[in-house]
Order: structure tokens, then sequence, then C-alpha cells
């Protein structure tokens, strides 16, 4: 399974997005049978769609960003993803064990996350390397549409 981060999630949504034809990439040639949304990625992708300084002239409506939303959720093999067990704890240890910027503490959230599900994170940031036993497909940007 794979938990996709939400610059994948974004790109993937916003066909003028610089990354869009690397994200359709990943979901048409290497994404998972299933893919999943945490809660913090499906939130962040309503209110990203909804920010006018993202989005230009695609900026939505939340009613418009979260029907976006639910199509991607109609997608075959995509879901909301549950809470693994421990995956609370394990954020906390991650938190703990490195000094963080607080810039990525939902990527400790989101890592945590995976590493407790035995899910494939799937993001463009190369931050999640620092993260010890998080299963990490990095997704470059130099594919052309």
């Amino acid at each position: 399974m794979d938990l996709p981060d939400l610059n994948v999630w974004l790109a993937l949504s916003a066909a003028d997005h610089p990354h869009h034809a690397a994200a359709r990439h990943y979901w048409e040639h290497q994404a998972a049978n299933e893919v999943l949304f945490s809660t913090v990625t499906a939130l962040g992708l309503v209110r990203l769609l909804c920010q006018p300084t993202v989005m230009g002239q695609q900026t939505l409506e939340p009613l418009q960003a979260s029907a976006v939303l639910q199509e991607l959720l109609n997608q075959p093999g995509v879901r909301l993803a549950a809470e693994a067990p421990g995956s609370w704890d394990l954020f906390h240890q991650l938190l703990s064990s490195q000094s963080l910027p607080p810039r990525l503490c939902t990527d400790a959230h989101l890592a945590a996350l995976a590493i407790a599900g035995g899910w494939r994170l799937v993001s463009f940031d190369r931050d999640f390397r620092r993260f010890p036993g998080c299963s990490l497909l990095q997704l470059t940007t130099t594919r052309s549409a």
C-alpha cells in the first residue's frame, strides 16, 4: 500500500502544477494497488485547493475542493487510512529521536503512519529519508507530459 504525501495529491489534482506530469506517471505506472489518504493529507488537499496563493486562477471553493477529494476517494483502490496501532507512539519517538525543525512535524506523523502500517510513503520531498524504517518512493520532477 502507498501513502502519498500531500505534495503528490496536490500535483495529481492540479493539471497546471509543475509536478503534475511526474505525479501522473507515479499514478499510472508506479502506484500500489491500494493508495491511502491520511486525514492530514485529505484535509491538506482541500485546504490547498482553496488557497489563491497556491492555485492562482484555478482556486476552488471548499465544496468544489471537497468534490475533488471525493473523486479521488472514489477511484479503485483509494481509501482513507485508519491509523495503524502504535503510530502515535512512533510519531513521538521520531520527534524525540532527532532535532527536527517544526516544519517537519507533519512529515514525522506521515512517516510514523507509514512505518506502523507497513506502507510505502510516496513524496517529492527528500526529508522523509531522515526517518529510519520509512519505506520511501521519492518521485522526481524530470518526467515530461
